[in-house]
């Protein structure tokens, strides 16, 4: 490779790769070099946010205004055909009438009614027909497509969508082949991806600098075109583009030679993958005279090791990856035999709270330590129905606590649509609090509103703390209420594939189930944090995912859960 991507002393002018440029509108322009582009980070790219449209409540709006648009296209052919019926059998009245006419013209033109009749139909009625072929029956389509436009989604939200499906096929170790073939666990409705949409997919990922999943995803469109998938956007040339140099930034020079001469075999002229090709013969001819004299050093070798074993997705900034995405699969538990007979279901009656004595619920452990337990029929349908229903209008963009300032911000580890919901607002929201203060017995006057999210597919919430740590100070000072205590969370449906709340710190998982809670204290007694209930919201497979949550506050409990002496008691 030309040291820095840059031409050297002594190098040739071919010294450089070009790169395919995908069409507009993604990234427009002549081809350039690819110098300086950095390296896609895994999580940082594709935990990018997927803005409204693509969250279930919006999409669901999005596929009856599609019904509509089809409806009204519908209704558009109906006068299209009307119109077109009208005209051919003014025709066949016409052929038959010009067929006898031109037989004996004379003899036609000599009744006075043919002769007037022709008249009238050559001034007025030919006019009409006229006025008939120019009517544009298309109005009424092209006004409702002007009116639903403003709803339809846009480039960010097809790529939003777009990293989704790659967030899932690295979360869930999906294959290209079983995510375009739709077979996925739990799914209504079958559907597979084209070609095109695999090399769209593919060209998302190249402009993040993302060559693994451009890779993986235009070996894919090349797979389906090579057996005989037909496509009339793309061809075997412009995958092949992609292909050749995704493999090339990924280190392959021999995979990336073989893709490049392939491109050539069926278009010749192709000046960037001529180009290309030059530069590649020349970079292998270098290494052979290298090899060839000895002068390789031990750390050339373990470079040139490296660049062999570099493909994969890139590392990001999250330590505990590995960890979470197993766990989100239902993998890596530690779940042990011994820790297994610490855990019972019961009757719980509140601690002896009125009114779940004679009525007490049904108590699970999930987990020891942390104490997770979960509160099963703990939230009717009903009340879930109502809860979601308050919620629609008001979703928006889920937020964090920003650790810097103390605000409310947006982040691209967490993927979800939120709202609000006051006791004062509606019975159900305030019956749904008092229900977890008596079963917590916990005051919730001083904690948080009630947050409503909704997850797509796709939607995830990575690893974090619910409570604020020692390193921000700031983190509830607007709220003046404490820090986070306890954590109480609805699961307000069930999930076909996905979406479970995992511990990576302990290797514990919990899976959503309509109409259970969990509850967990984020801190200990003594106020010290317990970094174990470091948790995370997993992609939604298959399915959707609603959740309510209560984040409970220190001020109020001073004696509902006392202090201990022991720092973490």
């Amino acid at each position: 490779m030309c040291p820095s991507s840059r031409r050297a002393f002594g190098m040739p002018s071919h010294c450089r790769v070009r790169r395919p440029r995908p069409p507009r509108p993604l990234v427009g322009g002549a081809p350039a070099l690819l110098a300086g582009i950095p390296k896609g980070a895994r999580g940082g790219a594709w935990s990018a946010r997927l803005s409204g449209s693509s969250f279930p409540g919006h999409m669901t709006d999005l596929i009856h205004t599609e019904k509509d648009l089809v409806t009204s296209l519908k209704d558009y052919i109906k006068a299209e055909e009307s119109k077109l019926e009208q005209i051919k059998k003014w025709a066949e009245k016409l052929d038959k009438l010009t067929d006898t006419a031109t037989k004996d013209p004379e003899g036609f033109l000599g009744h006075p009614v043919n002769a007037f009749k022709l008249m009238k139909r050559l001034n007025t009625e030919w006019s009409e027909l006229e006025n008939l072929v120019l009517k544009d029956m298309s109005d009424g389509f092209i006004s409702n497509m002007t009116i639903q436009r403003q709803y339809f989604p846009n480039d960010e939200d097809q790529t939003g969508a777009a990293k989704a499906l790659l967030r899932l096929q690295d979360t869930y170790n999906l294959d290209t082949d079983t995510l375009s073939r739709g077979n996925l666990p739990g799914v209504k409705h079958k559907t597979f991806l084209t070609a095109e949409d695999c090399f769209e997919l593919g060209k998302i990922a190249y402009t993040e600098a993302d060559y693994y999943h451009t890779e993986l995803w235009m070996e894919q469109a090349l797979k389906q075109l090579d057996d005989g998938e037909v496509s009339s956007s793309i061809d075997k040339v412009s995958v092949l583009d992609y292909l050749s140099y995704a493999v090339y930034q990924q280190g392959d020079l021999d995979k990336a030679m073989i893709l490049t001469k392939r491109l050539l075999e069926l278009d010749p002229e192709h000046q960037r993958a001529n180009g290309n090709l030059k530069y590649f013969e020349y970079i292998m001819s270098k290494e052979k005279e290298k090899e060839a004299n000895k002068s390789l050093s031990e750390t050339d070798e373990k470079t040139g090791k490296e660049s062999k074993s570099k493909k994969g997705p890139s590392k990001d900034y999250l330590p505990e990856r590995q960890k979470y995405e197993m766990l989100c699969r239902g993998e890596g538990l530690k779940m042990t035999p011994r820790r297994q007979k610490k855990l019972f279901c019961r009757y719980y009656d509140g601690n002896r709270n009125p009114k779940y004595i004679l009525r007490p619920v049904k108590q699970e452990d999930e987990w020891d330590r942390p104490r997770i337990v979960r509160f099963v029929e703990i939230i009717s349908d009903e009340e879930i129905e109502t809860v979601k229903e308050l919620a629609k209008p008001r979703l928006s963009r889920a937020t964090v606590h920003d650790p810097q300032t103390g605000k409310l911000t947006t982040a691209h580890y967490r993927v979800s649509k939120s709202a609000w919901l006051s006791g004062y607002e509606n019975p159900i929201v305030a019956r749904i609090n008092t229900r977890i203060q008596d079963l917590t017995g916990l005051d919730v006057s001083t904690a948080e509103e009630l947050q409503v999210a909704n997850y797509g597919v796709g939607g995830q919430y990575e690893p974090h703390f619910d409570f604020g740590r020692k390193d921000e100070p700031d983190a509830f000072k607007e709220l003046g209420t404490g820090n986070r205590i306890a954590t109480w969370l609805f699961y307000m449906s069930d999930v076909s594939a996905g979406g479970a709340t995992v511990f990576p710190e302990v290797g514990a998982s919990v899976w959503p189930r309509k109409g259970t809670a969990v509850f967990w204290y984020n801190l200990f007694p003594s106020g010290e944090g317990d970094y174990s209930t470091r948790h995370a919201a997993c992609p939604v497979l298959v399915g959707n995912k609603w959740v309510s949550n209560k984040w409970i506050h220190e001020r109020g409990q001073e004696f509902r859960r006392p202090c201990t002496l022991s720092e973490f008691d």
